[in-house]
């Protein structure tokens, strides 16, 4: 994931170009890719509050279209001898790459209530959250605001910003990673159609409210104090 990141964001191309000549050069180099992440629990364990259907979906088909597309770019990358299609291969790595890195983020995020997903925050991530927010219903109730109020397609985070050393509520358009907007994920939701429409039609609030009983704060709070 490390690797993948690192070709990230918006300032991809300046160092795409830059070691453009390095990488065709390097005719031996192997070229690195990603795969589709396993879940740690089974499509239907999240149910009722997202349908089995819906995480199997999400999971076996818009994910791996993620990961199949942003290694196509990768290779694509990796074998062109012209600067212009280095430049225009910009897209396609930060939709599909931000797409995987979003994704494996969120898997991560959400539990079965049976093993504490929903359970709340403890702990220096709930002192920071009661400090800065106000408890963790207004946090729940600002992010909810936020990924409703995306436009289009995109995700709402609670993010950490590293020099202010500060909590963010903070949205992404598309599969725009929050890491382009310098800020470190801890959780994030997914507000594409994708995510909810099979179960919760075209009402969103209804998908963001019943989401947080099975969102892993163990995993968001692991993230924090890595942070």
């Amino acid at each position: 994931m490390a690797s993948t990141m690192m070709r990230m964001g918006r300032h991809t191309v300046p160092s795409a170009i830059r070691g453009w000549a390095q990488r065709r050069a390097m005719a031996t180099a192997t070229l690195h890719t990603e795969r589709l992440p396993d879940l740690d629990y089974d499509y239907g364990a999240l149910e009722p509050h997202i349908s089995g259907d819906i995480m199997k979906l999400h999971h076996q088909k818009h994910h791996q279209t993620y990961v199949t597309n942003f290694n196509k770019a990768l290779e694509q990358l990796e074998s062109s001898n012209d600067p212009e299609a280095v430049v225009a291969l910009q897209s396609a790595i930060n939709f599909n790459g931000g797409g995987h890195i979003n994704h494996s983020i969120f898997w991560k995020n959400l539990a079965p209530t049976s093993e504490g997903g929903g359970s709340p925050p403890q702990g220096n991530l709930a002192k920071a959250i009661d400090a800065q927010f106000g408890g963790l219903d207004k946090l729940t109730a600002k992010m909810n605001a936020a990924g409703a109020g995306v436009q289009g397609s995109g995700w709402v985070w609670l993010g950490y910003n590293k020099e202010l050393k500060r909590l963010v509520v903070e949205t992404t358009q598309n599969q725009d990673p929050l890491q382009s907007k310098g800020l470190i994920p801890l959780l994030g939701i997914d507000v594409w159609e994708h995510a909810y429409y099979l179960q919760y039609k075209n009402v969103r609030p209804d998908y963001l409210k019943n989401i947080w009983k099975v969102v892993n704060w163990k995993d968001v709070a692991k993230r924090y104090e890595s942070a």
